[in-house]
């Protein structure tokens, strides 16, 4: 299969495309960071020689750029069966307060980058009445809390998006999943002086949505739900 992967450079987005690569799928990313993205692909390169891995750097808040690179994925003339919408950031703060513009930045990137970059890449999906699309949400897009602001506003908006894709893409044959990690130790915890063993890993995230693309083409995971062991923090 043929896998697209947004925000791959660290985190949920590179242990996804790790988890895909090492299962013998071919794949395309895309970070902000040229230099980062272009570290995982020559590690993944090395460690997957046989495997197509691509790469091209992209702020998908932009929506010139998300379109630039759905395009240039599309361009490759290869059928694209899944697209893990995974780009996004965290910033903490209070609607009360928070620094003015924080609102529209958190819905550029975590919600409008899949927007356009999924109306860029669904209609090839359409056309083939085949394909997979998750998109990362997140466990504050199901439950308000306290210095959430303009991100977990966001993310609510993310899963309705998610929602409402899924009821629209059924008659096509397209599977959509929302993905609601909570808390995950990837770069934005370290330094936070949380112990690892208390929250998931990366690698857990990855693994569910390996597994859920590879059901059968009747059966579709609607919602992923994931937390630790212990409860959120």
């Amino acid at each position: 299969m043929n896998i697209v992967i947004t925000g791959a450079s660290k985190g949920f987005g590179r242990a996804i495309a790790e988890t895909f690569a090492v299962q013998g799928h071919d794949l395309f990313l895309c970070s902000r960071s040229a230099t980062d993205l272009y570290k995982t692909l020559e590690q993944l390169m090395q460690r997957y020689p046989e495997r197509s891995i691509k790469a091209m750097p992209a702020d998908l808040s932009e929506k010139s750029q998300a379109v630039e690179f759905g395009e240039w994925v599309l361009g490759s003339g290869k059928p694209i069966d899944v697209l893990v919408n995974n780009a996004g950031s965290f910033e903490p703060g209070s609607v009360y307060n928070e620094p003015e513009g924080l609102l529209e930045k958190m819905m550029a990137v975590n919600l409008y980058s899949a927007y356009h970059l999924t109306r860029t890449i669904v209609p090839a999906m359409i056309e083939r009445k085949q394909g997979h699309i998750f998109n990362m949400c997140s466990i504050a897009s199901l439950h308000a809390y306290s210095n959430g602001g303009a991100y977990s506003v966001s993310k609510f908006a993310l899963a309705g998006f998610s929602r409402n894709l899924r009821e629209e893409m059924k008659p096509y044959g397209i599977k959509v999943t929302g993905v609601y990690p909570g808390a995950a130790f990837t770069n934005s915890w370290a330094g936070s002086g949380i112990d690892p063993q208390r929250i998931m890993t990366a690698q857990d995230i990855a693994t569910m949505i390996h597994a859920a693309s590879q059901l059968s083409p009747q059966a579709c995971v609607e919602d992923i739900v994931l937390r630790p062991q212990l409860g959120d923090l």
